[in-house]
């Protein structure tokens, strides 16, 4: 779905998303949480496709709050848009009045607006102040985290949210670098960075830079951290039948996801009873096999969709 207040913003396998929430969004008045607001082309398909349904946005981007609101004022009857972290979700959900769902969107990673606005500092493709804050009113920033970490501080973020082999030796050339003057600009860091990894290395893979600002931005705004509590928050909520869906755009948010589901999906008795305790039997199952990559057409159709990995799980039973 692209258009035109959207500077062409095609929400990611947009017909697998709506198959998957479906069936789930039957009855009479279903509840979706899309937990991951963006610019709210999933939500406006879901309430599209779904006259019953009321939708709950959250998302902690003004901008975001902003844009979807105006994109889904048709729906305004039926919809509820939170500015918050989508950790705070179940104190969301309790607020609007619906501690109970039927359904949920996890649509991570980095918005259009925020990829491409120069200035919020998210892209190495432009040069611009070092910042990566989705919500520009906390105080912690990239360029906080680049010029005030310690180095082996530095060198563990670089190495565990953004999976960089060459961790240590960035955030050494970081270091020495900042000593003489403090590193402000997204251009500066990503020339320190290209400068720090071995020459053999910088010729594959892309810009080198990449993972170190993965990274930051993971930390800047405790990405995985939210996901983390997010994502049990929105399992406990769903209703018998209830599905949630998550699109994850690197390993270890994808990585995280598959642990979550994991132990929802398991017996959890002790092994070797010859007849299954109910109480340990499991309370979800798995809708994907793995993880589900984007087909050749939707890559055409939308580029950014590449990295895309998408798991989804029904409610089978309350407890």
């Amino acid at each position: 779905m692209t258009d035109q207040n959207t500077g062409g913003h095609v929400p990611v396998l947009l017909g697998r998303v709506l198959e998957l929430l479906a069936p789930a969004l039957t009855g009479p008045s279903p509840v979706v949480v899309d937990a991951n607001l963006g610019l709210g082309g999933h939500a406006e398909a879901i309430l599209a496709a779904h006259p019953n349904v009321h939708l709950i946005g959250i998302d902690r981007d003004p901008f975001a709050i902003e844009h979807s609101t105006a994109r889904l004022a048709p729906y305004a009857a039926r919809t509820t848009i939170v500015r918050a972290v989508s950790s705070e979700l179940e104190e969301v959900l309790a607020d609007s009045g619906h501690p109970v769902i039927d359904g949920a969107l996890f649509d991570l990673g980095v918005s259009s607006p925020q990829l491409d606005e120069a200035d919020r500092g998210f892209a190495y493709s432009y040069d611009a102040p070092l910042d990566m804050r989705m919500d520009r009113d906390q105080e912690l920033t990239a360029a906080d985290v680049v010029n005030t970490y310690a180095p082996r501080d530095l060198a563990r973020v670089l190495r565990d949210f953004g999976e960089e082999r060459f961790a240590a030796r960035i955030a050494e050339r970081v270091a020495k670098e900042r000593a003489i003057e403090p590193i402000t600009s997204t251009k500066r860091l990503a020339d320190l960075v290209r400068e720090a990894i071995p020459a053999a290395t910088r010729r594959t893979g892309g810009n080198p830079a990449k993972r170190t600002f993965q990274a930051l931005r993971i930390e800047v705004n405790a990405e995985l951290a939210a996901l983390d509590a997010a994502l049990p928050a929105s399992l406990d909520a769903l209703a018998v039948g209830g599905r949630v869906v998550v699109l994850s755009y690197h390993s270890l948010e994808d990585r995280l996801t598959k642990q979550v589901l994991a132990a929802r999906t398991r017996e959890t008795g002790p092994p070797g009873l010859p007849v299954p305790l109910e109480a340990h039997q499991p309370r979800f199952r798995h809708l994907t096999r793995g993880a589900e990559l984007p087909d050749d057409d939707e890559l055409a159709r939308n580029p950014r969709a590449a990295s895309a990995r998408l798991r989804a799980a029904e409610r089978i039973r309350q407890g």
